[in-house]
């Protein structure tokens, strides 16, 4: 045979046209040995019973002899339709719940079995050794260009199901938040679509915007960052070993963990967690180092659970202080709260207040003077309680007050009485 002499580019150009002359009359016996080998080899292809899929394999095979024979030919033919055709095996070996592997086994046997008769071919025709190392090249890089199309349309195909799944979680994630809550059945067809497996209890989780980020989140936990308030469902957080995973998933995060709840409960575990991480933001509950849990926060959330009715009762209750200086009204109201925390016992309110007993006294003597009987009632004494541990957690927020500021101050120089005791 010629050498070639045009230059379409290695190996292909390297190839004489006339050789896809020789090759066509054999196209067939060499489609039935390579069926034959890879069946025999490859285990998955290899199916009896399945009329479609042997004649799926052979279409393939046929259809990659036919097009090197053609690129032979012509060594500009395009491959458009040879690549197509291999992304869409690989998209369906993706849609089988397959890997390529036995794909990319199955070429490199349909490849030995080509080489081989090229190679016995060439031995009964004058082909230089040049030319047969650019025909096994060619084969090489013809093997190689199809692996990819296949892996490209696998990995549209692996993209495209994660994708759907992905949308599936997020749209279960809106049923259980859904309030009013979405029947059961709903819930449970949603989850089957999801491979999401309904637990028997769930804690949901609202977390800071700044902080949401996706990655590490375990595969059971459904999460939706794109929300106003990015959430997510942990699924069993009462079980051995969960309140641990949870907090190394969300390690670094703003994230508030709502109570434990059945799972049509789960709006109401949502809107604990998104309260607490409002007063997380304001500074009302601190932020610590972990992950913040509402079900530690309780007395706080009923606190401010109706902020208007709270701060009304504070109107009325610390009505006494509203005409004093700020800095008198926090002094006296740190000192009542104190004294209500700790059974009315003066040197005990010295010692949490860090000052000396007679300034304590002096003090409840004010409170007296202010208060008067109000101080000998319990259910008075409950209500400033409330009212002064409200105002003690917006202490450290500038701006937000619950005593209503004084018209006008006046001095210190209240008279000085004492509190009565209380059989």
């Amino acid at each position: 045979m010629d050498e070639p002499s045009t230059a379409h580019g290695r190996p292909w150009a390297e190839l004489p046209r006339e050789l896809a002359d020789h090759m066509r009359p054999h196209l067939d016996e060499v489609a039935d040995d390579m069926i034959q080998e890879i069946q025999s080899r490859v285990r998955e292809y290899d199916r009896p019973g399945d009329g479609s899929y042997s004649g799926t394999l052979r279409l393939a095979v046929e259809r990659v002899l036919h097009y090197f024979v053609d690129r032979v030919a012509d060594p500009g033919h395009e491959l458009t339709s040879v690549n197509d055709f291999f992304r869409a095996i690989g998209r369906g070996e993706a849609g089988e719940g397959r890997s390529l592997d036995a794909m990319q086994t199955a070429m490199r046997v349909g490849g030995m079995i080509a080489w081989r008769r090229i190679s016995e071919g060439a031995a009964h025709q004058d082909v230089s050794p040049r030319v047969l190392g650019a025909v096994g090249e060619a084969l090489l890089m013809f093997q190689d260009e199809l692996a990819a199309a296949a892996a490209e349309g696998f990995a549209q195909a692996k993209a495209a199901v994660a994708g759907e799944m992905q949308r599936r979680r997020k749209r279960l994630l809106d049923l259980l938040l859904a309030d009013p809550p979405a029947a059961p059945e709903a819930i449970a067809d949603l989850a089957a679509a999801a491979h999401w497996p309904v637990p028997r209890t769930v804690a949901a989780v609202a977390l800071g915007h700044q902080d949401a980020r996706q990655s590490a989140f375990p595969p059971d936990i459904l999460a939706d960052l794109t929300r106003r308030t990015p959430s997510l469902i942990v699924p069993d957080p009462d079980g051995p070993g969960r309140a641990k995973l949870v907090d190394r998933a969300l390690s670094g995060v703003l994230a508030v963990v709502g109570p434990t709840v059945p799972v049509a409960e789960a709006a109401r575990s949502i809107q604990w967690a998104r309260k607490t991480l409002g007063l997380v933001q304001r500074g009302v509950i601190e932020d610590g180092a972990g992950v913040i849990r509402s079900v530690e926060h309780m007395s706080t959330l009923i606190l401010f659970q109706d902020e208007e009715l709270i701060t009304s009762l504070a109107a009325l209750r610390l009505a006494p202080l509203a005409h004093l200086r700020a800095s008198q009204q926090d002094r006296l109201a740190e000192t009542l709260l104190a004294w209500l925390q700790s059974g009315r016992n003066a040197n005990e309110v010295a010692m949490r207040l860090h000052v000396h007993p007679q300034t304590v006294r002096y003090r409840l003597r004010q409170l007296e003077e202010l208060f008067g009987d109000q101080l000998l009632d319990p259910d008075l004494r409950f209500d400033l309680e409330i009212v002064l541990r409200a105002r003690a957690l917006l202490a450290d927020n500038p701006g937000e007050h619950i005593i209503p500021p004084a018209p006008e101050a006046v001095g210190d120089s209240a008279e000085i009485v004492t509190f009565r005791r209380t059989t």
